[in-house]
């Protein structure tokens, strides 16, 4: 499913994106209202033709500073973490800050659990010294989670942290000043939709029957289309708890970003009444996508990607994405899948230079500390930041091309290469270039000692040692004397493997859509009729044979027959969904002999059975021999 974003100051620029989900009720697929009630025309018309397109003439210079910082830490940090993904003895799957749904707890029972909350090795300043020696440069925690439950002394409601915990101090007002103390942006996220404690918001229906939970009463998702009458039920929660708890936060924190999640709960025209009510309080805060979008656009700031994403689907304009340490926001003490440094550092490094930002999460544990796992992870990146800050804070993507070694980001007259992979004849080839280089040297040597530039064929190549200056992510700084400039497309390697993704093929018919960008999701889905193909444009330096390797995905009652055409290969390949069930299936298409040259690899259906034909991951294309 295809969500259209507007991303423009005044008019919407549109964009596709989808969400999925880690399991069912953690994160809605779509995430965002999918009709236009008479209600939501009549709220959209008054926000583009009044106060929202007001908003908008400030929005550059709002979010300049989110552009710059490209790296913050998301802290999902709550009562929740006090049971660490256990209740009753048990362990609890999937996201552990969805307890109170996953378990149907009660509010008196959820309150039980509040009252043994007592973080008392919360330190403030040690959070955020972690945050900035790991190279962030700001920091998004949960105000109020989808449990309803404040983390900070509210006056709106007593199920807070000041009524309800023996913990008496106000952890919010402690992480604002020592943001302020640190030179950290700093914000909120606000549940603003999913309130299980009370009683006339969406969410809850194991104790209050109300709509927008797992039982999808009502009439499931759109229950504010079958069931109108229910609205001004809902509208009574917006006005007596959310609105006057976000601005609360604003003027009690001044908080210089607020993020919202799971719009898709309340009728659209209520998300933009409470982004109106944030512009009227304070038209200066940084107002994350996921307040109030629908299946027309987008009335926030900047658009946010996927949750956990190993690799990203292409957006115009800004964009955010929130990967976390393992596989939970909250804190688990049964999560053990955490990732290592390097991971992020290079997801970092990709996501900048595809014009993003990074908000890593870190799900504190209920005694106020991090977990130590997810602080080997932070002073890891710390490690790599200390070197090569500079490459991410403050950068843009380039003009160039991929690049088959790694990533590229830019500031002013300099690009950064980032050399994931190292080449195996010490030449690194800058693929797409079309300007002259001053100098190029190691970003970590204090001399900038030039390494030599050579050109062959009209290619800029960099001759490297033989060993690696960095094994994650080696850092050169490319300066210029000129603007630079690119031929846009992208070269392959013959001394090194060739990863060409679904994600950055050219989609030919109309029905694609992107996989949300997790592990094994980075397909392209949707492939359901004859007349669509997906094509990968490239040049290729010198006469090579390379070992072509389709990674897909074919669920049940997917499947039929492709073709593939590249070079001197035109074969056709069945593509069979019991072989590997919904799981990665690695597909060796065969050797493909490629000349000097442009080249367009192709590929198209044969034959489509069932629902669809297949979800493709990558093509890979693996140098064998080089005449």
């Amino acid at each position: 499913m295809q969500i259209r974003m507007f991303l423009s100051s005044i008019a919407l620029a549109a964009i596709s994106l989808s969400v999925s989900a880690q399991d069912a009720g953690d994160e809605d697929r779509f995430m965002s209202n999918l009709t236009s009630a008479t209600m939501d025309k009549k709220a959209i018309e008054e926000a583009q033709n009044g106060w929202w397109k007001t908003s908008m003439i400030g929005k550059e210079e709002r979010i300049k500073w989110w552009r710059e910082a490209r790296f913050g830490m998301f802290i999902h940090w709550g009562v929740y973490s006090e049971a660490g993904g256990e209740w009753k003895g048990k362990e609890v799957g999937g996201y552990a800050e969805h307890l109170m749904r996953k378990e149907k707890i009660s509010r008196k029972d959820y309150l039980e659990l509040a009252s043994k909350f007592n973080p008392t090795k919360f330190n403030a300043d040690e959070w955020v010294k972690s945050a900035k020696a790991a190279g962030m440069h700001y920091m998004i925690v949960t105000a109020k989670h989808h449990d309803g439950f404040a983390m900070y002394p509210s006056s709106v409601s007593d199920f807070d942290i000041a009524h309800q915990t023996p913990f008496k101090r106000d952890p919010m007002a402690e992480l604002a000043a020592a943001c302020k103390k640190y030179g950290l942006k700093f914000g909120f996220y606000y549940s603003h939709a999913f309130d299980w404690e009370h009683p006339d918001a969406p969410g809850n229906d194991w104790e209050y029957n109300n709509p927008g939970g797992d039982k999808n009463l009502f009439g499931g998702r759109n229950w504010f289309d079958a069931h109108p009458e229910l609205i001004p039920k809902v509208q009574k929660y917006v006005n007596d708890k959310s609105i006057p708890q976000i601005k609360e936060l604003i003027k009690k924190y001044h908080p210089d970003i607020l993020w919202f999640d799971t719009p898709h709960k309340l009728p659209f025209s209520e998300n933009l009444r409470i982004l109106k009510a944030i512009r009227e309080t304070d038209p200066n805060i940084v107002v994350n996508g996921r307040l109030a979008r629908n299946s027309n656009g987008n009335f926030g700031d900047y658009a946010n990607t996927a949750d956990r994403p190993a690799e990203f689907f292409p957006v115009i304009g800004d964009w955010e994405a929130i990967p976390t340490t393992n596989e939970s926001y909250g804190y688990s003490k049964f999560d053990n899948s955490h990732k290592s440094a390097s991971h992020f550092i290079q997801l970092l490094a990709n996501g900048v230079s595809r014009g993003g930002n990074i908000l890593m999460n870190i799900g504190p544990k209920g005694d106020g500390t991090f977990d130590p796992k997810d602080q080997k992870i932070l002073d890891s990146i710390g490690i790599w930041m200390k070197k090569y800050e500079s490459s991410i804070y403050k950068t843009t993507a380039s003009p160039l091309p991929l690049q088959s070694w790694g990533a590229i980001t830019q500031k002013d007259q300099s690009l950064y290469l980032h050399i994931f992979n190292w080449p195996k004849n010490n030449k690194l080839l800058i693929g797409g270039l079309q300007s002259s280089l001053k100098k190029v040297y190691n970003m970590a040597d204090v001399h900038k000692k030039a390494l030599k530039i050579t050109t062959e064929k009209d290619l800029t190549y960099i001759l490297l040692p033989d060993q690696s200056f960095d094994r994650v992510d080696a850092v050169l700084v490319a300066e210029f004397t000129e603007p630079i400039k690119s031929e846009g497309i992208r070269y392959i390697d013959q001394n090194m493997e060739n990863r060409l993704l679904a994600f950055d093929a050219k989609q030919h018919g109309k029905g694609f859509g992107f996989g949300d960008g997790k592990t094994n999701r980075f397909y392209v889905h949707g492939w359901k009729r004859m007349d669509q193909n997906l094509s990968w444009t490239f040049n290729n330096v010198s006469t090579t044979k390379y070992k072509m390797t389709l990674t897909y995905i074919a669920d049940k009652d997917e499947g039929g027959e492709i073709n593939i055409k590249l070079g001197n290969l035109n074969i056709n390949k069945k593509i069979d969904s019991a072989k590997n069930l919904g799981k990665p299936v690695s597909l060796d298409v065969g050797e493909v002999l490629l000349t000097q040259g442009t080249h367009t690899l192709v590929i198209n259906p044969v034959e489509i059975k069932g629902t669809e034909l297949i979800r493709i991951l990558e093509v890979d294309l693996k140098p064998t021999k080089t005449n």
